[in-house]
């Protein structure tokens, strides 16, 4: 099993303390955590794409050339590069750029996007949303793989041998379709042979079970080989201590902080207490032996490769969020690794020239 950092970028207070850092703090602290991430052995740091508060993920590429120029060794991924909004063209632009700015360390996880605020900005509605996904993706890997294109869509201005620049050090670039209730994303995955991402974050197992479930049949039924097909998965969270008993009273303050502010919005949690929450979601607290045998719970629904852990402190100190992923490096991944094979990443290319 490969593992991956994720982070949406919220900026919000701080759920115990209540502080809230500068702009300027948080995108910084964004960074560190990715270098703590390569430090720490992870394989992947992803950064994802919301359009409104609290979030201030709003330009991934922007980020990750950030991170790139920090790190050395450590894939790139986007969580998600929501298609759905972005223009093809530009969006090819930024991230072949940035494809040559990491060696070639770049993946992507395109997705709709989901808020009110990205239709407003955007002018995208809930009707279209799969259709301008769809047929940007259908553009963008086009771009990816031709030098010059000729397309025509609904969604914006045709192209007639139209060039595109720089040209990209991976050709092709590994896409991602994230999925957290659609079938048509799922849909597009398996028509291209590209792998799913499955959110797996905010509900019980059974329905993203059953997306990985539709995604193996259409797999199946756009004639790929079964055992091509890979998937990754999301976890609602992670703490890790040498003891239940430890990792429960540290974590608690935390997840209630969490409750209590979504039910200041007016919505219901799904999972009303920390323990029910370990019980039946993806979030893995505890202690290491009890995580391995969560996450393989979880593979045996999901079949799943790739794992994401929240890169993000979210209520701890610094000195706790560095030890419990210290912890998961050397005592839950070797582990995990071992006994849940994965196939290996693309070789990045190196810089060129």
């Amino acid at each position: 099993m490969k593992f991956l950092a994720i982070t949406l970028i919220v900026h919000g207070p701080d759920p115990l303390t209540g502080e809230r850092k500068s702009t300027t703090a948080r995108l910084r602290e964004v960074v560190d955590n990715a270098v703590l991430a390569e430090e720490l052995g992870f394989d992947g740091f992803g950064v994802g794409e919301r359009h409104e508060r609290p979030f201030i993920s709003s330009s991934p590429p922007v980020v990750l050339s950030h991170i790139a120029a920090r790190t050395s060794a450590i894939r790139l991924f986007t969580a998600v590069t929501t298609l759905s909004l972005l223009d093809p063209v530009r969006a090819f632009e930024d991230y072949s750029t940035l494809d040559h700015l990491s060696g070639g360390r770049l993946e992507l996880i395109i997705g709709k996007g989901n808020g009110a605020a990205q239709a407003q900005l955007f002018h995208v509605t809930g009707q279209d949303q799969w259709d301008r996904n769809r047929e940007g993706y259908e553009l963008f890997r086009r771009l990816w793989r031709e030098d010059k294109v000729t397309w025509s869509g609904r969604f914006r201005p045709e192209l007639r041998e139209a060039e595109t620049w720089p040209r990209p050090l991976q050709r092709p670039i590994r896409v991602w379709h994230g999925s957290a209730t659609s079938r048509e994303s799922v849909d597009l995955a398996a028509q291209w042979g590209d792998p799913l991402f499955s959110a797996n974050v905010s509900n019980p197992v059974e329905p993203y079970a059953e997306l990985v479930r539709y995604y193996r049949e259409r797999w199946e039924f756009y004639g790929h080989d079964p055992a091509d097909a890979l998937i990754g998965a999301g976890t609602a969270g992670y703490y890790g201590a040498r003891t239940s008993q430890e990792a429960i009273k540290t974590y608690r303050p935390i997840f209630d902080a969490r409750l209590a502010l979504f039910r200041r919005l007016g919505l219901e949690p799904v999972f009303p207490t920390l323990e029910d929450a370990i019980e039946r979601s993806s979030i893995l607290v505890g202690s290491p032996q009890q995580i391995i045998e969560k996450v393989h719970r979880y593979h045996e629904r999901l079949g799943h490769e790739v794992m994401h852990l929240a890169a993000d402190a979210d209520g701890l100190t610094d000195k706790q969020h560095r030890a419990t992923l210290e912890l998961f490096q050397s005592e839950i991944a070797p582990v995990l690794r071992r006994e849940i094979p994965s196939r290996p990443f693309p070789a990045p290319p190196g810089l060129a020239g």
